[in-house]
């Protein structure tokens, strides 16, 4: 059952071609492996789209099993490991 507050957010980062390329955050419980990126070869960029529930959300962009901040986002904010999150707000 779709919660009516759910909203669809594109997420889209460049990377190297043939990159493996996820996003992970507080809505797939940090699981670098739940949502994938798709290359598209046009652009260069790896991008989903992902529902997510009205507040904030933290993630961050997994490259080769590098984790990565946003650099688009404009929103980061520090975390238990000593470096930062990516934030989006619903």
């Amino acid at each position: 059952m779709k919660k009516s507050a759910d909203k669809q957010v594109r997420f889209e980062l460049e990377a190297e071609a043939g990159s493996a390329v996820a996003v992970a955050g507080t809505f797939n419980d940090w699981d670098p492996t739940k949502t994938p990126m798709k290359e598209n070869p046009d652009s260069g960029k790896f991008a989903t789209a992902v529902k997510l529930a009205s507040g904030r959300h933290e993630y961050k962009f997994v490259v080769n099993g590098e984790w990565r901040v946003d650099p688009n986002c404009p929103e980061w904010t520090p975390n238990d490991c000593g470096s930062l999150n990516s934030v989006v707000t619903v």
